[in-house]
């Protein structure tokens, strides 16, 4: 119940996208953490989670955000990344 009440009030923001994001070059947390700093700061992302194992980053956002703005986000803190899929919500 609570999950559909987040999809719902996510939804009703427009944040009704998640897009998944490959990075190459991340060899530390301290990589994980600039990735999601950047990824944050971009206006319509509201949460962003990077995972260091898995060299994959989670990016909840509205539909004002664009891929290009999320693989500059992970390129202007040195790394490469390739969209592997964005879903609505």
């Amino acid at each position: 119940m609570k999950y559909i009440l987040l999809v719902l009030t996510l939804a009703s923001l427009g944040f009704a996208k998640v897009a998944t994001i490959s990075i190459e070059g991340m060899t530390c947390p301290l990589c994980t953490t600039a990735v999601k700093k950047s990824l944050t700061k971009i206006e319509g992302v509201s949460h962003a989670k990077v995972i260091l194992n898995t060299k994959m980053a989670t990016v909840n956002m509205d539909d004002t955000v664009s891929e290009k703005e999320l693989l500059d986000a992970v390129k202007d803190v040195g790394y490469s990344g390739k969209i592997e899929s964005i879903k609505e919500e």
